[in-house]
């Protein structure tokens, strides 16, 4: 990140959501309550499923993960949003708006394949349920989620510094409620073009890539629940993926919507409020969905209050 650029821009404007102070402090408490909902829930799946031997499995390991880039993710924006409702200057500064992008950028990405990682994992175990040990040891585990961190901060690290070393010599106000890419481009005064297609190539590369491996594994998944026999044997198998596919779904049609039209089209007013969804509703939806829809993990929260409430006794 050029001096000379950051000498010219010390910090940046945030438009945010709404200039309306009711708006603001209405927004304020929905937003902290969803904040605090995804944070508890998160967090909760996460220890439940480290205390819970039942859900020792890979399936669950990977779920684990999603549910700590979910709490990353939100809690990257959230609680600076959270400051600003109540700010009449919702000024960031320079450093720690890049690094709100990093952040933002890394996280995404991390999501992206950790939920196509988990497609992969529920294809294994329906398709090859007598190899699904073998096919799925720990240490591939551990090396496909190290290897997501890894891939993830890496194009985070790469996008956050080829936009911060475009010059912002005019406007300094973001037409967002958080540092974003594509609005920070738009305030650039230097030529963008390079980044820009970085962005295209970088982001059409991940989600097109990872959405392969979703609707491959899927694909095969689907020939192999129309080969069971039973109805109850097809309806057992399906429920395994109906949580995943639900997670899938809201991420990818929200993402598309967001990220994935065309130029001609693009409003950073309609993208600003899609956000909403994306950064902070889809992190508290997601431990819901598979909470709700996931019998072992219901099973083995009843479990952990029984036990905590012989403790008491």
């Amino acid at each position: 990140m050029a001096e000379s650029n950051h000498s010219a821009v010390s910090e940046f404007i945030l438009l945010g959501l709404t200039d309306s102070p009711e708006l603001q402090a209405i927004l304020f408490g929905v937003f902290l309550v969803v904040y605090l909902v995804s944070i508890t829930t998160n967090l909760g799946l996460i220890a439940l499923i480290q205390v819970s031997p039942q859900l020792h499995t890979p399936m669950y390991f990977f779920l684990s993960h999603l549910a700590f880039i979910d709490f990353c993710f939100t809690s990257a924006v959230t609680p600076n949003t959270l400051l600003n409702f109540w700010r009449d200057v919702k000024s960031i500064n320079f450093f720690a708006c890049a690094t709100q992008v990093c952040c933002f950028i890394t996280f995404v990405v991390c999501e992206v394949f950790v939920l196509s990682i988990m497609a992969y994992d529920r294809y294994v175990a329906i398709c090859n349920p007598l190899l699904y040990v073998i096919l799925m040891p720990r240490k591939l585990c551990v090396q496909m989620i190290a290897g997501t961190y890894i891939y993830g901060f890496t194009v985070g690290f790469i996008q956050t510094v080829a936009t911060f070393r475009l010059s912002f010599c005019g406007s300094r106000v973001v037409n967002h409620f958080y540092c974003d890419d594509v609005p920070l481009i738009a305030l650039a005064c230097s030529d963008t073009h390079v980044k820009e297609l970085m962005l295209l190539i970088i982001a059409g590369f991940n989600f097109l890539f990872s959405l392969a491996i979703v609707v491959i594994s899927y694909a095969f998944i689907l020939f192999a629940i129309l080969r069971i026999h039973s109805a109850e044997g097809r309806q057992k198998a399906f429920s395994t993926c109906v949580s995943h596919l639900t997670s899938i779904t809201i991420f990818y049609v929200t993402v598309i919507f967001m990220y994935l039209q065309p130029k001609s089209s693009h409003s950073l007013n309609r993208d600003k409020f899609a956000s909403v969804f994306y950064v902070v509703v889809i992190p508290m939806l997601n431990p819901v969905i598979y909470s709700l829809r996931n019998q072992e993990v219901k099973n083995a929260l009843k479990k952990i209050i029984e036990k905590l409430c012989l403790a008491i006794k």
